[in-house]
């Protein structure tokens, strides 16, 4: 096992693997008439999304569990990336029995098994058919034009604040975070008495006439009705019985102000302000908050309806990776591309926090100390950054994009330019070709903080 980091740019000992590059090695040796293993995940309406991996034939038996450990990373990225309740596999029994295994109650992907079952409400199901049989993709695609006319208002809820800007014609007249602590409240009245706090705020600063009401929020949605969502985790496992009413605070917050109102995931918020910032289509873009965030706009400009929940999906084969503390899995997004990734990585470079002290002041650290060009901090966002250089590869393995914005609190301040400096030079390092076509870039600072509250100001539509 390599103890490279698998960038191609670096030689640091952090025992990273990076995926693409073991994909990129089997689609090498798999020859004019490859095997073929085909994932499929269904999810509502009867949406699609297929993903086949290339292997060389007769494998042999030294190496099939490498193989099979690729192979259910590819099943889990899809997963998140899509969603779904349904799988469909298509392969070598000895790669896609033990998979179908893990995907049940009781396997190794337990976490992954009760969190779609309780989001579409479905039992959860695994198929093994002849690759022929296989079904094919099938996406959704809804176009999600900005709006400036009128009185906005935009939020944008993360968890440890959250941002609030109201724009008159288009133009910003007020933007402030509110901090906040939704993670670790049991009553929903919390959630909905603060964000209602920053909403009267805006309104104010618009002299009370308000025309619509956009929004952005981490979580998982089913319309506008929030599904699993670390923000109300507190409720859920606190207060069950309140759990519905913490799910329909946008509904509350939609009867209140009555005007039109409309509220994203923060992920595709994310790749919507890209799109207002960048005029272009085939967006991917990530949010480095309190976890990853990461929304999709395709190359004809539409969002898709996938889940994009990347916290949770796979970017490092080694299965000796940190483990995100929610899911329990090795390896994730959340803990490369987050407030957690920087604090496990400070920790591991020196710097030493009280206990007590939460991830926002830890990166507020952070950030202080490499505005002074500390060696500490800079190892910390060189290597975020080289981290990232290998998910553009992988990511474009699922996502067909040109442009990948990052954003977000981790990517401010001097630390979130050597993040995008390093990852350029990662990706021209590993991929040169790839480098050409993929522009990875950050909006300015201040779009970067308070960017998906304007934009998503701007989605509902006002008749004029």
């Amino acid at each position: 096992m390599s103890k490279k980091c698998g960038c191609g740019c670096c030689g640091a000992d952090d025992g990273f693997q990076a995926p693409a590059r073991a994909l990129n090695f089997l689609r090498a040796h798999a020859g004019a008439k490859p095997e073929v293993v085909a994932i499929a995940w269904e999810r509502e309406d009867g949406y699609i999304f297929r993903y086949d991996v290339m292997l060389p034939k007769g494998i042999h038996s030294s190496m099939r569990a490498g193989i099979v450990h690729l192979v259910e990373r590819c099943v889990k990225f899809v997963l998140w990336a899509a969603g779904g309740w349904k799988l469909y596999l298509s392969g070598p029994d000895w790669i896609v029995k033990p998979i179908a295994k893990d995907y049940t109650a009781k396997g190794a992907r337990k976490f992954d098994y009760n969190f779609y079952k309780d989001l579409y409400g479905k039992p959860f199901e695994v198929v093994i058919l002849p690759l022929k049989k296989m079904p094919e993709t099938f996406e959704r695609e809804v176009i999600v034009k900005n709006n400036t006319n009128g009185n906005r208002i935009g939020f944008d809820l993360g968890a440890s604040d959250f941002k609030i800007s109201a724009l008159k014609s288009g133009k910003v007249v007020f933007s402030k975070e509110f901090p906040w602590d939704p993670r670790n409240q049991a009553d929903p009245e919390y959630h909905y008495t603060k964000l209602s706090e920053g909403l009267e705020a805006a309104a104010k600063a618009l002299g009370g006439k308000v025309d619509a009401i956009g929004g952005s929020s981490a979580g998982t949605f089913v319309g506008k009705k929030l599904g699993v969502a670390s923000l109300i985790r507190g409720v859920k496992e606190k207060n069950p019985s309140k759990y519905e009413l913490a799910q329909n605070i946008f509904a509350r917050v939609e009867d209140e102000w009555k005007c039109p109102f409309e509220v994203f995931n923060d992920g595709d918020v994310t790749a919507l302000a890209g799109a207002i910032v960048t005029k272009k289509a085939g967006i991917l873009g990530v949010a480095m908050g309190s976890s990853e965030a990461v929304g999709y706009i395709n190359q004809k400009g539409a969002l898709t309806g996938r889940i994009s929940e990347l916290a949770f999906a796979p970017v490092d084969l080694n299965p000796n990776a940190p483990k995100d503390e929610w899911s329990g899995d090795a390896g994730v997004g959340a803990m490369y591309f987050s407030q957690q990734a920087v604090n496990h990585l400070a920790c591991k470079f020196g710097f030493k926090f009280p206990k007590s002290m939460k991830l926002p002041e830890r990166l507020k650290v952070v950030q202080a100390a490499m505005e002074k060009h500390d060696t500490k901090a800079l190892k910390v966002y060189l290597m975020i950054g080289r981290y990232l250089a290998n998910a553009v590869c992988w990511y474009r393995e699922f996502y067909d994009y040109s442009n990948l914005m990052i954003l977000g609190r981790v990517t401010s301040g001097l630390g979130g330019d050597i993040i995008l400096e390093t990852a350029k030079m990662g990706l021209e390092a590993i991929d040169p070709a790839l480098a050409e076509e993929i522009d990875v870039f950050m909006p300015d600072e201040k779009a970067r903080r308070l960017g998906q509250s304007v934009a998503a100001a701007q989605i509902p539509v006002v008749k004029k």
